[in-house]
């Protein structure tokens, strides 16, 4: 069946990674990979009574911002929205759509919105990239319709080492393998992990001298080397397991700690409450700050390792479990909030 095919004019990019539009009954249609100001031609792959989803077909008239993207699967991965436009303007996008989101759903006049802090990189600034498997064993990402797998030649966004590492990566199926995810650590550390829904571990050779983990319901089985790698911030070591959420830009963490170093209050009697504090990253730098941390996250694995890195402080307390199950038992004098 032939779907419904516009010409639009783009006016917006909006939460998600697409531009937005109106179509002739003055629907919005979201379309992935197109600029504001371009008018495009989309063919409608979703519709809804208030609102219509498209995919680019061919763009009329394109944009003086647009540039060229740097990688070859740009537009049909989905793994990336903005290569088509310089980091700058990806800032100011950025900021316009958490303005936007404040002021349209949470109704917010004039939110004060800062300027948004730059990552000190533009590429290879992923210390956690996540991959899928083609039926053959292949390394990919989701295509940009969700829909398959799309196997890779090449991607810029993790770093250097998993960059080199991941070419390597042979599966003769992706049998009993749902996801292969790559982290990666201090002194060039790697840890493979493997997730599947099945219990049995699966086979795998490698040469390298890298950790391998086989994740099932989060829990893991060590097939070789160690079950967690260390990454440090600002000088400080932190140990995340193989099932363990982690800040994938690391330089953008160590930014992340030294604005609540300027910004957070503190005073001597302050009960600091980290909510979803995964492994402690921010509780380890304001632990010596303020009388009491208390800690709430619910990933076991988690708890586990923010229960090492802040094994030194005597003033720390961790919760295990939904926020929002914790947070309405918890009574404290004085206490300051960030996530």
């Amino acid at each position: 069946m032939t779907q419904p095919v516009f010409d639009i004019l783009l006016e917006k990019l909006t939460y998600g990674g697409e531009a937005m539009g109106r179509l002739p009954d003055g629907r919005a249609v979201f379309v992935p990979f197109g600029l504001p100001g371009e008018q495009v031609r989309v063919e409608l792959v979703e519709e809804k009574k208030g609102f219509a989803r498209g995919i680019l077909l061919e763009i009329l008239k394109t944009s003086p911002e647009r540039i060229a993207a740097k990688c070859k699967h740009f537009g049909v991965c989905g793994g990336c929205h903005y290569q088509n436009l310089p980091y700058e303007k990806q800032l100011t996008a950025k900021t316009e759509i958490l303005r936007d989101q404040l002021q349209r759903i949470g109704k917010i006049e004039n939110p004060p919105v800062k300027p948004i802090v730059a990552s000190p990189l533009e590429w290879n600034y992923r210390n956690h990239v996540q991959f899928h498997l083609t039926a053959e064993g292949r390394i990919g990402f989701i295509n940009s319709r969700g829909y398959s797998t799309l196997p890779i030649e090449e991607c810029h966004l993790p770093e250097i080492g998993i960059n080199t590492f991941w070419p390597d990566l042979q599966f003769e199926s992706n049998e009993g393998v749902e996801r292969v995810s790559l982290r990666s650590g201090q002194d060039e550390e790697l840890m493979v992990v493997l997730e599947s829904e099945n219990p049995e571990t699966p086979e795998l050779e490698i040469e390298a001298d890298v950790s391998v983990v086989h994740l099932f319901d989060d829990h893991p089985v060590v097939i070789a080397g160690e079950s967690y790698l260390s990454i440090k911030i600002a000088d400080r070591e932190f140990r995340v397991s193989a099932a363990s959420f982690f800040q994938v830009n690391t330089r953008m963490a160590e930014k992340m700690v030294e604005h609540l170093a300027e910004k957070l209050p503190v005073t001597e009697s302050a009960t600091l409450l980290d909510v979803y504090c995964g492994v402690g990253l921010f509780s380890a730098f304001f632990a010596r700050k303020y009388q009491r941390v208390i800690g709430i996250e619910s990933s076991e694995s988690a708890c586990e390792d923010f229960a090492f890195n802040l094994d030194e402080f005597d003033n720390v307390e961790l919760y295990e479990g939904e926020a929002e199950t914790i947070l309405p038992g918890l009574r404290t004098v004085s206490m300051h909030h960030f996530t």
